[in-house]
């Protein structure tokens, strides 16, 4: 496909870049807040370069105004806010199920900066889920669903259709609640043994009162806790791969 150099170029070139930025920018994997900002942006203009001749046939014409350059400008920053965002949402269930586990270890007041939550506090459980998940996205090749859906996306969000902001809200609920579903069932063999443990307790502080449960009950919370989390890791990190994955293939149409 031969390419001529002149304004159209630059203006199809720049629309690309802006959903396709966009979208690596806020998605999973490929835009943490660890990796350096200037990383992100020039793999985004080379997978923007390599998408170029697939993805201009289903460009429309240079608008002949500057108001219809700055339309066409934001329709497609808002498409990649939205895919990005949505992406970014499926990451959720590792929190939550960080929050509970921790809330049942004990260690609800460990907090430490989430990398995947540019810096937001959280739970130290929960934070560790989450690098892990994002590790196993890059081991597991998850990365290239994403990829692939970032090129898919020009087929359900086409640049000439108005935003389906409707359907993409109705998206961001399900997959809140899916993650939260998601989480609570990777914390549900710690939400078993909080429940036995403090049964266990109360009932030992009713038969010998003189016994101080808490200092007791503390340590051996934490000890035990650590060790069904480290036993139970790898099920939990399977759940979570699995609901990751899941939801990725959504966004290749």
């Amino acid at each position: 496909m031969a390419v001529i150099w002149g304004p159209d170029v630059a203006y199809y070139f720049f629309l690309i870049f802006s959903r396709i930025g966009t979208i690596l920018m806020l998605m999973p994997a490929l835009g943490e807040q660890t990796i350096p900002a200037r990383m992100r942006l020039s793999f985004a203009l080379m997978f923007s370069f390599i998408l170029y001749p697939v993805i201009l046939p289903h460009l429309g014409a240079v608008p002949g105004n500057v108001a219809g350059l700055a339309a066409a400008l934001g329709h497609e920053l808002a498409i990649g806010f939205i895919i990005g965002g949505l992406t970014r949402l499926i990451l959720t269930a590792a929190q939550v199920a960080g929050a509970v586990i921790a809330y049942q270890m004990g260690l609800s007041m460990a907090q430490t900066a989430d990398p995947t939550q540019s810096g937001v506090q959280g739970a130290i459980v929960g934070n560790f889920l989450a690098m892990l998940g994002v590790v196993l996205i890059f081991t597991t090749d998850l990365h290239h669903m994403l990829l692939a859906g970032a090129y898919a996306s020009y087929d359900y969000f086409p640049p000439d259709q108005p935003l389906m902001l409707g359907d993409a809200a109705e998206m961001a609920v399900r997959i809140i609640a899916q993650s939260f579903i998601i989480g609570v069932q990777m914390a549900a063999p710690l939400l078993v043994f909080g429940l036995v443990f403090y049964l266990g307790l109360g009932i030992l502080g009713r038969l010998m009162p003189q016994i101080q449960v808490f200092f007791m009950a503390m340590p051996a919370n934490i000890i035990i806790g650590l060790i069904l989390f480290a036993m139970l890791l790898g099920l939990m990190i399977g759940l979570y791969m699995t609901h990751l994955e899941d939801h990725f293939a959504q966004f290749l149409g």
